[in-house]
């Protein structure tokens, strides 16, 4: 059997958890949800609910993949000693392809603006339409593309592929939405877009609907439920301290969401200025895809060649996002094939890739029927049931020993600690029952 890989450093996890944790979600996903939630209120119930709720789900996660250096399938098979476990992680291992395959579509979208931004500085305008505009050649062409390219880092494994890419990726995203901000932050129009950011309205935090976006938000942007965590868990060193090593994770996913509402909804504003009409008939502000893809364009192409080239960046940047997601998503089936079915690592990445691809396909052929129905079934309903299942697993059903015992690992205190004080009975107890809550809220 071939040797099993593992992070070389620290960094090289941080920065590949983060960039797992670290795409759409929070670049695209994050700035609509406070779009249509509110704004400042919901960015307080986000953080509030990322660390009550996401930080602990992302430990166990963790822990259960460093304890087995496992796929998620056979990690969950261990912990539960029983064939229901192994049920979750097939569900997982599925769930995390599902996503993956809406997932791909809209990073084609996102590759598509970069290229017609880029062309565009050489061709007119009227001769790229063909890459702006919806349609079913486009979409299928770009998702492959993605998914090609996603395919090509799977392939490298844990740290010629995954950490390698990462390294590298996380800091030139980090720096591009830095770039764009303080462009924007001297436009006008921008100032009233920092207050509607920044400044909440406290009679909303406690509404329901926030609460649950809010919860649906962090597990998400946070890549939870559906084994990527697990999966890194597995290729973490013994050596390393997990709850400071999941605390980082969690603060470099939050901070990226935050900075990214940092340029989006100032942008807005500046757009509005411009003359592009940001607010929908309900007095809401736009949000999801008619924010990227028609607010913030119009917004650059009034700027001229200068928006060009803004352009250029932030779709440079959204694809970046996603490709630091995708391969982790990508890993968690891959995984699974290589370990228990024992095909060869090149076989499974291919296989896995052209099997997503056919997922992508129905979803993209069906468009109306199947995209957000795949992603409210996804989102919404499965990766907080798996986010529960972890829970009962680690807080249930593993003996409390092997969990304290694999904490230990790097962090011989762990039994004196807060941590182990405060979490063992938090994702026991709190944990399962506020997912529980809200899921059957967000139902009925």
């Amino acid at each position: 059997m071939a040797v099993r890989g593992e992070f070389s450093s620290r960094l090289g996890f941080i920065l590949a958890a983060a960039g797992s944790a670290v795409g759409l979600g929070n670049i695209w996903g994050f700035p609509s949800q406070v779009a249509q939630n509110g704004g400042a209120a919901f960015v307080l119930v986000y953080l509030v609910l990322a660390f009550l709720l996401a930080y602990p789900v992302l430990m166990a996660e963790l822990v259960i993949g460093r304890a087995t250096r496992s796929n998620v399938v056979d990690a969950l098979e261990r912990v539960s000693g029983s064939v229901l476990g192994k049920a979750v992680g097939i569900w997982g291992a599925v769930t995390a392809s599902l996503i993956l395959s809406f997932y791909a579509i809209v990073a084609g979208w996102m590759i598509a603006f970069a290229v017609e931004a880029f062309l565009s500085l050489f061709v007119a305008d009227t001769q790229l339409v063909w890459l702006t505009e919806f349609s079913t050649p486009r979409n299928w062409l770009f998702c492959s593309v993605f998914l090609i390219f996603t395919g090509l880092i799977v392939i490298g494994g844990v740290k010629q592929g995954i950490e390698k890419w990462s390294v590298r990726l996380m800091p030139t995203l980090v720096l591009l939405i830095i770039a764009l901000i303080m462009y924007v932050s001297f436009q006008e129009g921008a100032a009233e877009g920092w207050r509607a950011y920044l400044v909440p309205d406290f009679t909303l935090i406690t509404d329901p609907e926030i609460l649950i976006s809010a919860m649906g938000q962090a597990f998400f942007s946070m890549s939870l439920g559906v084994g990527t965590m697990l999966v890194y868990g597995s290729y973490i060193a013994k050596k390393e301290h997990l709850p400071s090593l999941g605390a980082s994770v969690a603060l470099v996913d939050i901070g990226v969401a935050v900075i990214a509402g940092m340029l989006i909804i100032p942008a807005m504003y500046v757009a509005q200025v411009a003359g592009v009409t940001i607010f929908a008939e309900d007095g809401s502000l736009i949000s999801g895809g008619d924010l990227i893809f028609q607010v913030l364009p119009e917004l650059f192409s009034s700027i001229g060649v200068v928006g060009i080239i803004l352009a250029l960046v932030f779709f440079v940047l959204m694809s970046i996002a996603a490709v630091t997601s995708s391969i982790s998503m990508l890993e968690v089936p891959v995984s699974y094939l290589v370990e228990n079915r024992r095909l060869p690592r090149n076989t499974a990445v291919w296989y896995m890739t052209v099997l997503i691809l056919v997922f992508s396909s129905l979803i993209i052929f069906n468009f109306d029927a199947l995209f957000g129905n795949v992603i409210a079934f996804t989102t919404e309903y499965s990766q907080p049931l798996l986010g529960l299942l972890m829970c009962i697993f680690v807080g249930w059903v593993w003996r409390r020993d092997r969990v304290l015992e694999e904490v230990k690992s790097g962090f011989t205190d762990a039994e004196y600690s807060m941590f182990w004080k405060v979490w063992p009975w938090y994702v026991k107890f709190v944990c399962p029952l506020i997912i529980a809550v809200m899921f059957i809220r967000s139902v009925f």
